[in-house]
């Protein structure tokens, strides 16, 4: 994907955010269902109440060029800081190489900030996250320096249980000598099942800036236990050399909920 064609998908969004003030009366309130940024690449295009801690965790087991890995507790920690308003950061991750080739260590500690801007007319949704990955674990895993990322997810529900949703994301890797920059694009569709479940199929696009692209082909769905906990699964397959040969996890999330003296549930 080249500069022009990114700046093309990103500029109408950036003005959009510019000229629409978030109406905090709109964003999700602890009597809202959890909501999660997995097990999709897509993050969810809403932040999580305020006053409320949400944890996502979950493991993989992933395939590339003949090797295996293991990873995990892919842990994002999220937290309701305003309306509208949240600050997440993802844990440092373990990778084990299982079968070589491939490398073990950890990856880095990455906070950032979210902001929904919610809802557009047409039962759109959107935010706009900006963080950065810090320079803590392996580089064989992490790569070097820091790294900033910015991320645009999106939403529309269709009626029905149906829904489209995606996200862009821009990757600066500055202190890398190649490939500084990656761009990503995801694209999914969703349908809800039951009042508990749904599933989902996504089209998962990195566009490294010095080499080629990768396409993944990824699957998967989630299930309500209760209203703030949920268990997912996905499967995904590369659909080209460069993306990984197949990746699979699971994972558990839970939301605690008034942990603001005003905002108790």
């Amino acid at each position: 994907m080249s500069r022009k064609i990114l700046a093309i998908c990103l500029l109408p969004a950036f003005a959009f955010l510019a000229s629409v003030e978030a109406r905090a009366d709109a964003c999700p309130t602890a009597k809202d269902d959890i909501t999660t940024d997995r097990p999709s690449v897509a993050n969810s295009s809403t932040v999580v109440p305020v006053g409320s801690l949400q944890s996502e965790n979950g493991v993989n087991v992933s395939g590339r060029d003949g090797g295996q890995s293991f990873d995990g507790s892919n842990s994002r920690w999220r937290l309701g800081v305003a309306p509208c308003l949240e600050l997440l950061v993802d844990l440092p991750n373990y990778v084990a190489n299982v079968r070589s080739p491939g490398s073990s260590g950890f990856s880095d500690v990455a906070p950032a900030i979210k902001w929904q801007v919610s809802p557009v007319p047409g039962k759109v949704d959107l935010s706009l996250t900006f963080g950065m990955a810090l320079p803590t674990g392996a580089a064989e895993i992490a790569g070097r320096g820091v790294q900033p990322y910015l991320q645009m997810p999106w939403s529309w529900d269709l009626g029905d249980g149906w829904g489209l949703s995606g996200m862009m994301t821009e990757f600066f890797r500055p202190a890398e000598l190649t490939t500084k920059r990656v761009s990503e694009a995801t694209f999914l569709i969703g349908k809800k099942v039951t009042d508990t479940a749904s599933l989902f199929v996504e089209y998962v696009g990195d566009y490294p800036e010095n080499d080629g692209p990768s396409h993944l082909l990824n699957s998967g769905g989630v299930f309500r236990l209760s209203p703030t906990q949920q268990v997912d699964f996905h499967v995904a397959f590369g659909l080209n050399h460069n993306a990984p040969a197949y990746v699979a996890g699971v994972g558990y999330s839970f939301r605690l909920d008034g942990l603001f003296a005003n905002n108790a549930r």
